[in-house]
């Protein structure tokens, strides 16, 4: 049954999701939506990523306050840093930070919270998974940066899924 329908509640929701778009409960809307609900995840299985195993649940929360903060604090940084753009440029740059974690769902997770915190896009992810290149709007001193990064995001993420 799990091969025939590797996500039923998806299969179920594309399908609910398909007569709502469609405003239509028509045979053939009937008909399409099961076949997209059938469908789609039965093509779309090998791409799942593979099942996660979260070894210290408690570190997540910790995690989850330390991204908080420092978004919070990314956001008035960069607001300032752009309020006063005509008397000191920012310095902004590509770093190069070497990675430790090798967990795919724990990088997913560190590329989130770079992309989520202000001021910061995830840019490279060499193959070997060893380095990871970031752009800093405004970088002050690097290797407190690199530490930073490692210390609040790195470890926990390893912590939880390695």
């Amino acid at each position: 049954m799990k091969r025939l329908f590797p996500a039923p509640w998806l299969s179920l929701a594309l399908w609910l999701l398909w007569l709502v778009l469609n405003l239509s409960v028509s045979p053939g809307n009937l008909l399409l939506g099961a076949l997209l609900g059938f469908l789609a995840p039965l093509l779309m299985a090998p791409l799942r990523p593979l099942p996660i195993r979260i070894r210290r649940p408690g570190v997540i929360i910790r995690l989850f306050f330390v991204v908080g903060r420092d978004v919070i604090i990314s956001n008035l940084q960069v607001a300032w840093g752009v309020l006063v753009c005509g008397s000191r440029p920012p310095r902004s740059r590509f770093i190069k930070i070497p990675l430790t974690l090798r967990d795919a769902n724990g990088l997913a997770v560190l590329s989130m919270i770079t992309s989520v915190t202000p001021g910061t896009v995830w840019s490279e992810l060499a193959l070997d998974r060893s380095v990871l290149l970031i752009h800093v709007f405004d970088l002050g001193d690097e290797a407190q940066f690199i530490q930073h990064f490692k210390h609040a995001y790195e470890r926990p993420l390893m912590e939880i899924f390695e």
